[in-house]
């Protein structure tokens, strides 16, 4: 068995280990990029928005204390082959990658019945479908290489259970996380993590761009909004609890233990989160007949 990949064993004399992440022109993926180029990785980041990418850089390389090392690739996720492009842009400019973060992805508040099939089927593009792919595809370089790594799909917490308007997001988060764990068995063997993430309610652009996706007339309809934004985090919360698992055989990476601790419950007891939910739609509809 390949020994464990450990950044902080890395030292001077050594290149520094490089970060591959999606997404990462704002939020989660923005503020890791950040963090990890904090704890002495050149990066690899991606998205669609070149400037936003640039932005990111130079914060990075203020956050750093030292000139970052940073590869722009802009790409959209949806567009097959952009896994190997982006290993490749890696490949060129470091000869490696040690730790890849497959975190591009949107939400929508649409009930399931209002959804089309396109709808349906790029959300699942973007949030499963392209993160299966760069894992792969990473996994497969890795192997080939006799490497180490670190792979991380950005899932959610609402990959253990759902909530209403958010079922097509909330499955594209559970089939990310299934997918995961599996590869975590398959590729510890040759020395591979694999680890997905689940952040409660972040400040970021997810409800700017779930607001931008809802049905008219549909803002109020349930109190979800409410409920969620009892627990929101700032991005850098996510990015420290992922800075701290890189490297660490860590299946789950949770930023919220309360949080952690619900989904476990509402597992085991469902019927809990039915009465929840159901006296929360109960009185979003009595407020807005009053």
């Amino acid at each position: 068995m390949i020994g464990r990949y450990r950044p902080s064993l890395v030292n001077s004399h050594e290149p520094r280990p490089v970060a591959v992440i999606t997404g990462a022109s704002a939020g989660i993926g923005a503020a890791t990029a950040v963090e990890l180029a904090r704890r002495g990785h050149d990066l690899v980041i991606s998205a669609r928005r070149r400037e936003r990418l640039a932005e990111v850089a130079a914060r990075a390389t203020e956050a750093a204390g030292r000139a970052v090392r940073t590869e722009i690739v802009p790409l959209d996720v949806t567009v097959r082959g952009h896994s190997a492009e982006l290993l490749d842009a890696a490949e060129r400019a470091f000869g490696r990658f040690d730790v890849v973060y497959a975190n591009a992805g949107y939400g929508m508040e649409r009930p399931m019945h209002a959804l089309d099939d396109v709808e349906l089927r790029h959300m699942f593009e973007t949030n499963f479908f392209s993160s299966v792919e760069l894992c792969n595809e990473a996994a497969r370089r890795l192997i080939k290489a006799g490497r180490r790594g670190h792979l991380f799909m950005c899932s959610s917490c609402v990959a253990k259970f759902t909530l209403p308007d958010f079922g097509a997001y909330s499955a594209s988060k559970a089939a990310q996380a299934h997918v995961a764990r599996a590869m975590a068995y398959e590729l510890r063997p040759h020395g591979i993590m694999v680890s997905s993430v689940h952040p409660v309610t972040t400040a970021t652009e997810f409800f700017d761009v779930s607001r931008e996706r809802m049905l008219p007339g549909h803002e109020q309809q349930y109190a979800i909004h409410g409920m969620s934004r009892l627990f929101v985090q700032r991005p850098e919360v996510v990015a420290r609890a992922i800075a701290r698992a890189v490297g660490k055989p860590r299946t789950e990476v949770w930023t919220s233990f309360p949080t952690r601790v619900a989904a476990g419950i509402i597992t085991a007891f469902p019927w809990l989160f039915d009465m929840a939910v159901g006296l929360s739609r109960r009185r979003a509809t009595e407020a807005r007949a009053s």
